[in-house]
């Protein structure tokens, strides 16, 4: 694969899904699960914090938990919006991490609160915002991340760094610097005018079937 654009990347999942028969769920898991073994892999010498939002992207950061949870690693989750508006294969996990008592906090961005979350993380992991966003960022979310970047600690980027236009590499106002960017199936567009915004990509296999993915190799 070279890159994906915004619309490409929902027609890969849209189409695993519908043409494949693949379930979200699993697509979700692999997602969550490449990335908490990265993280490994770059080594973990202190507590990882998770913000997460309410979509896909927050989905990946319960599943991210809970596989560094099991594998004794000391985890955080924080969702930043209201439990009410998680849905569909991101409430599943946020589900199963409630029954396995994981640690997470509700927060409504107030800033004391969450630099409170983030002072003394090893790493932070950044799910809440994925490949959608395509407008300036609202309050609360931009002063969430800044004080994200305002933090000394290794930052991870799920997909691709909150608010980051990911087929122009530009950022929609506030934007997470991120050490590292996990990316899913493929690096996508705007990757390349994006070097300080995104760190050392990573690209993060889900299973999507290989002849599914021949038809965006450009």
């Amino acid at each position: 694969m070279h890159t994906l654009t915004r619309e490409q990347s929902r027609a890969v999942d849209r189409l695993a899904v519908e043409q494949f028969g693949m379930s979200g769920l699993v697509l979700m898991e692999n997602a969550g699960r490449g990335c908490a073994e990265l993280l490994i892999k770059l080594g973990i010498s202190g507590r990882v914090a998770i913000c997460c939002g309410r979509g896909n992207n927050g989905g990946d950061g319960f599943v991210i938990a809970r596989h560094l949870e099991n594998a004794g690693i000391d985890v955080d989750v924080a969702l930043f919006a209201e439990e009410s508006r998680v849905e569909g294969d991101a409430a599943a996990n946020l589900r199963i991490l409630r029954m396995a008592g994981t640690p997470l906090r509700i927060m409504t961005g107030e800033i004391g609160q969450t630099q409170a979350f983030l002072t003394g993380a090893d790493w932070i992991v950044d799910a809440l915002l994925g490949t959608g966003v395509a407008g300036p960022l609202r309050e609360p979310l931009a002063g969430v991340i800044g004080a994200i970047n305002r933090q000394p600690a290794r930052i991870l980027a799920v997909d691709v760094p909150s608010g980051l236009d990911c087929d122009t590499g530009q950022p929609w106002g506030a934007c997470v610097r991120a050490t590292h960017t996990a990316t899913m199936v493929a690096a996508k567009q705007g990757f390349a005018a994006a070097a300080r915004f995104v760190g050392e990509v990573h690209e993060i296999g889900i299973g999507i079937p290989r002849r599914l993915l021949t038809a965006f190799e450009s």
